[in-house]
């Protein structure tokens, strides 16, 4: 697996993290914007090294990098009230001074039109590449497990609803058919209870008219 085959923003983090112990903070870092387009200062402490790093990763991976091309991949649009926002360039002072600082530690060279990385500067950038790595693959793969068992579960949920509703339409049907047969036995019973009280009229008219006779 190579640099670009590890999230950029795991391998920046932890690039920035080495250069604590190879550059020097400048002094202005508490108190500049990293940009006209910015509205405060950055909130980490750290950002000067956050920011070398991605300076590094953003050379190795474009090629040969200067003030200028860097100036226009960190700006921004910067707010200005009621009119549109317009597109404002990064702060050169802190891009070169990331530069130097890179430069310095040997992690960075001067080449014909800016700076390219150093041999030196792409193995720091490889080997932490490599640890991370390590620990992407596990992630993925926690990750791609999770994903099954919460497809599983979701699976299992649905067929137990879909089994909860056949037996709630079973049941609704067979109550249906209780409450058919209820009322079928019902209208049998009146029907006997009229035939019977028919016949019993019958039968007292007969005998009355037998008296008559």
């Amino acid at each position: 697996m190579g640099i670009f085959d590890v999230p950029a923003a795991r391998l920046i983090e932890a690039v920035s993290t080495d250069l604590k112990q190879k550059l020097k903070e400048p002094g202005f870092v508490d108190y500049v914007k990293t940009g006209a387009h910015a509205e405060r200062t950055p909130d980490r402490k750290d950002w000067f090294y956050v920011r070398s790093a991605s300076v590094l990763y953003r050379v190795y991976k474009n090629g040969n990098g200067g003030t200028g091309r860097l100036r226009t991949y960190y700006g921004g649009r910067k707010n200005r009230g009621v009119k549109p926002e317009k597109k404002r360039k990064a702060s050169g002072k802190v891009i070169r001074t990331c530069l130097q600082e890179l430069e310095k530690a040997g992690l960075l060279k001067k080449a014909k039109s800016g700076r390219v990385v150093t041999g030196k500067g792409e193995k720091l950038l490889f080997d932490k590449a490599r640890i991370i790595e390590k620990d992407f693959k596990e992630e993925v793969a926690k990750t791609q497990k999770d994903k099954a068992e919460r497809v599983e579960k979701a699976a299992t949920r649905k067929a137990e609803r879909q089994k909860k509703a056949e037996e709630a339409k079973r049941a609704r049907e067979q109550k249906i058919a209780e409450e058919k047969k209820a009322q079928e036995l019902e209208l049998a019973k009146q029907e006997a209870a009229k035939q019977a009280e028919d016949k019993g009229g019958a039968n007292e008219r007969g005998g009355t008219e037998a008296k008559k006779a």
